[in-house]
């Protein structure tokens, strides 16, 4: 972002690295980056530098450096839900045999900080570590659905309304309208609105105060199941995104109260 300066600058320049997913070629980043040649290359060597990439000299490529897996390690472990989350995706997978997502919002797109694989695995585009649209997808609309009005405003100024399948939703009003249904029912469903043959139900992982802190899906294939078999599991996944924001609360996101102390609860 322009107010941010050279760190804004440079951090967008490792966005355009991570987002090949592969070692990549100078030549490559310059076909799509904003900045001039010789801008972009001195950032590149300040960020390799400083171990934030890496280079090949061999391959002559550029790829994330081992003090970004450090720092990401650190944040994954800290700053994300998954460390506290897991035994309780891993318990709500084996019980339903389908996949289960645990995602944050992250600048108004979903991050999946976490993915636990079903007995039957489904191949599909979220994988812990990737973002993906919040308009399309349950967990995104989950968590969406309960944001104050600013921050939601915020949200949905930032998305793309790309439509990927001819169910998703590819508008502001329409997006709206479904957010406040699922304000009244309390969980969102992705129909094949982001990936065709694939179905979800979400529910937003929330603080006793509001305090969004993720949300967390059971995804399955309408080629072995139905909305109706999905939506069974729903009081589980409400269990369990309620048991999260238990353990987060009691351990890593307490409450603050008026008076500056931090509520703190067992956690269940």
């Amino acid at each position: 972002m322009a107010g941010d300066g050279t760190i804004g600058k440079a951090c967008d320049v490792l966005d355009q690295v991570a987002a090949f997913q592969r070692p990549v070629r100078f030549a490559e980043l310059l076909e799509s980056s904003r900045f001039p040649k010789a801008t972009l290359y001195r950032f590149l060597q300040s960020l390799t530098n400083q171990g934030m990439l890496s280079y090949d000299p061999d391959r002559q490529t550029y790829a994330p450096g081992l003090r970004l897996v450090r720092l990401a390690h650190a944040a994954w472990t800290q700053s994300s839900l998954a460390p506290i989350a897991r035994p309780f995706l891993d318990t709500l997978s084996g019980e339903t045999g389908e996949t289960v997502h645990l995602a944050q919002l992250d600048s108004g797109q979903v991050l999946y900080v976490d993915k636990r694989n079903a007995a039957q695995p489904v191949e599909m585009y979220s994988q812990a570590g990737k973002v993906g649209p919040a308009y399309c997808t349950g967990v995104g609309k989950a968590m969406m659905a309960f944001l104050d009005e600013a921050e939601l405003n915020k949200v949905i100024s930032q998305q793309s309304f790309h439509r990927f399948t001819e169910k998703t939703l590819a508008s502001e009003a329409a997006l709206r309208s479904d957010l406040e249904l699922i304000r009244s029912r309390g969980y969102a469903l992705d129909d094949e609105e982001h990936e065709t043959g694939i179905i979800c139900v979400a529910c937003p992982i929330r603080t006793p105060g509001g305090r969004m802190l993720g949300a967390v899906s059971v995804t399955g294939s309408t080629e072995r199941m139905n909305f109706d078999q999905l939506e069974a599991w729903i009081p589980r996944v409400r269990r369990v995104a309620e048991q999260i924001a238990a353990e987060a609360q009691a351990w890593r996101f307490p409450e603050t109260r008026p008076d500056g102390q931090k509520d703190r609860i067992q956690a269940t």
